[in-house]
């Protein structure tokens, strides 16, 4: 199963995992080819490259699973989800996480934020309690069909309330059966440091860009215990300032073919999606197509 994939890339020797975001199906094979061994489908980036929003919950399950589908069906490797809150009610997130997990992905994090939820690394956060939390996570769990499928724990409490509370959640969320932690915008290596000399859980750093979080290297995470190194929009930032200055150098030149050598070829395109093994079995159908038609005739 692909829950287990995940777990042993997860627990491997390659450790930490490197985690790259992919906001949708094209990008997931440019991560597959640069040798990605897992890959993310943020809340923040479905509400930015296919709805045009901010990441402020406009989010609906449908959206996130029209992602998720189109990753997983063109793309082999462990996908992990942002579920945000869970789409509503507890009934709500176990028929979230039924359809999630029959979209093929290998792990979803549930964070504890309210409903009305704002990017983890933004100001005026709310928390859920932690009894409601558990709820959360105890809904998750049994929901799931496989026990490979993972469950982790998102928590933003360090920006709302402060380090005690943020590791007591965590141990919390461990014990309501989280599978992993996801302690988000943490600030200090000495942070991680605590969390994984006292907690057991498979711990996930995320290091986003213009953040709370410094970018911290693979290494040094390592040296802190960290299991998980989450990249969640590095490659669509670098997508969005590229094709920002081709939009305008073809509006202000009236042609592309200063910037020609930056783009990616058209052979390059091809090689990624396959093209000429698909054009290759159109040929053969349409051919054995005629000559059943000549038989007949």
């Amino acid at each position: 199963m692909i829950g287990n994939l995940f777990r042993d890339l997860v627990n491997g020797g390659d450790s930490p995992l490197s985690i790259l975001g992919t906001v949708n199906a094209y990008s997931a094979l440019l991560a597959k080819k640069s040798g990605a061994k897992a890959i993310y489908l943020s809340g923040s980036g479905v509400s930015a490259s296919s709805l045009g929003l901010p990441d402020l919950g406009f989010n609906t399950l449908e959206d996130v699973l029209i992602d998720a589908r189109r990753i997983t069906n063109i793309c082999d490797l462990p996908l992990l989800v942002d579920i945000d809150t869970g789409f509503g009610s507890i009934k709500s997130i176990q028929r979230t996480i039924k359809l999630i997990e029959k979209s093929g992905v290998a792990a979803i994090h549930i964070e504890d934020q309210v409903d009305e939820k704002r990017c983890g690394h933004r100001p005026n956060k709310k928390l859920v309690s932690i009894s409601k939390m558990k709820d959360r996570i105890k809904a998750a769990v049994d929901a799931r069909e496989d026990e490979s499928f993972v469950i982790m724990a998102r928590s933003d409490a360090l920006a709302v309330e402060n380090e005690k509370m943020l590791y007591e959640r965590l141990e919390s969320y461990i014990e309501a059966g989280a599978d992993m932690i996801f302690p988000e915008a943490l600030t200090k290596l000495s942070q991680y440091k605590y969390i994984s000399k006292n907690f057991s859980s498979p711990l996930l750093a995320n290091i986003t860009e213009f953040g709370k979080t410094p970018l911290f290297t693979k290494n040094e995470l390592k040296n802190v215990g960290v299991s998980m190194i989450l990249y969640p929009l590095s490659a669509f930032r670098a997508m969005s300032s590229s094709a920002e200055r081709v939009y305008s150098e073809i509006i202000k030149e009236g042609s592309q073919k200063k910037i020609i050598n930056q783009m990616q070829t058209r052979n390059e395109l091809y090689d990624y999606l396959s093209y000429y093994d698909y054009e290759n079995e159109i040929d053969k159908i349409v051919k054995n197509k005629y000559w059943l038609w000549r038989i007949k005739d």
